[in-house]
């Protein structure tokens, strides 16, 4: 097993990486726990396949536990869906120094988080991500949130975990999409973190599409260690920790107008990545080279969405309610060069000419595949 610490104001915690970590989950709660009760949110998919090693675990532990059901998909991350959970939570009498366990992939994580920080102001809660999304994203560094109408993840708080088991071994069972739209994540961390990262994921490509458990368990843990740097460093999004946001300016705005569920986060993210590689360019703030290298890495590893049946207006609308907005003005991260970036306001009239240039050399590219 490999352990990444976090540290945070007034929290630390640890991020457990390796397979087995499902059977260790109740040792590993049991000692952090302040009572041995938890009200288990889950996605449903995730818990049919492997609820019942959870439950055995938890139960070898003297853990007792309730279980909150979760349909899969983006469309149960609504405020609608929160505020039955927190309905039940109470009729449950889960009481503040019980504790919430996450036990799914990004949206399960995020809403989760959300309820532990409205619930009786505020619970604790650990993160068991079953997803590669997830693994090497979302459960760490305490954002949480749900979609609201006008975009995506407009209502959260910033609730640290106290724990992340991430248990390998489970991605095993994930679907070849639910794979690809986690290593989108990845790329966009190996971008930012620097040329040994990118060098070193452009490798081991063919293991990580052929499920080899040891390499995506340095992946993940490689991942884990580059945000818990940036989320030390900026726990609460006032700067460098802005960077994470890579490619989601875009990617926000496609899920919105795809409708949420209909395109998978991380291939929303690939397309963002391609974006914001060409639009960097454009701007004279990355060389071609450096553009080139982004697109064969996502190319390496499958990520090659295509967007032609979205209405780019409707996604430069939705681009304007992201939260990297300021005085109305579309700001993008862009990669510089491997490991750095910046942020940088873009006129709506490029945007529009990147978009249709974009959704042009996309439609040409899957007529040649």
């Amino acid at each position: 097993m490999i352990v990444v610490p976090v540290h945070c104001s007034g929290c630390n915690y640890e991020v457990v990486i390796g397979p087995d970590g499902l059977d260790r989950a109740g040792t590993v709660l049991g000692s952090l726990l302040r009572r041995p009760r938890v009200a288990i949110i889950a996605d449903r998919t995730a818990y049919d396949l492997h609820g019942a090693t959870l439950e055995r675990s938890l139960a070898g532990a003297g853990i007792t536990f309730t279980v909150m059901q979760v349909p899969p998909g983006e469309q149960s991350k609504n405020w609608q869906f929160a505020g039955r959970l927190l309905e039940q939570m109470a009729h449950e009498r889960i009481e503040r120094h019980e504790a919430i366990i996450a036990f799914g992939g990004g949206v399960v994580g995020d809403i989760a988080g959300f309820v532990a920080g409205v619930y009786m102001r505020g619970v604790d809660y650990y993160q068991i991500p079953t997803t590669l999304l997830s693994q090497v994203d979302s459960s760490v560094g305490g954002k949480t949130g749900v979609d609201l109408a006008a975009g995506k993840n407009l209502a959260g708080v910033f609730v640290q975990p106290r724990a992340v088991i991430a248990d390998t071994a489970l991605l095993a069972t994930l679907s070849q999409i639910e794979l690809k739209s986690g290593l989108a994540e990845v790329v966009k961390t190996a971008i930012l973190d620097g040329e040994q990262h990118m060098v070193r994921l452009k490798r081991d490509s063919h293991s990580l599409l052929a499920g080899d458990t040891a390499v995506i368990s340095e992946v993940v843990a490689d991942c884990v260690r580059f945000k818990a740097s940036v989320v030390q460093a900026d726990e609460r999004e006032a700067g460098p920790r802005e960077s994470l946001n890579l490619g989601h300016t875009l990617a926000h705005a496609i899920e919105k107008v795809a409708g949420y569920g209909v395109i998978p986060h991380g291939l929303a993210v690939a397309a963002g990545l391609r974006f914001a590689a060409g639009l960097s360019v454009r701007l004279g703030l990355a060389s071609d080279h450096f553009a080139a290298r982004q697109v064969e890495l996502l190319d390496a590893l499958g990520l090659s969405p295509t967007l032609v049946d979205l209405d780019i207006d409707a996604v430069r609308y939705a681009m304007r309610s992201d939260k990297k907005v300021r005085a109305g003005e579309i700001r993008f991260i862009l990669a510089t060069e491997p490991g750095s970036w910046t942020v940088i306001p873009v006129e709506d009239r490029m945007i529009a000419e990147e978009l249709n240039a974009f959704l042009a050399a996309d439609i040409e590219r899957h007529k040649s595949m």
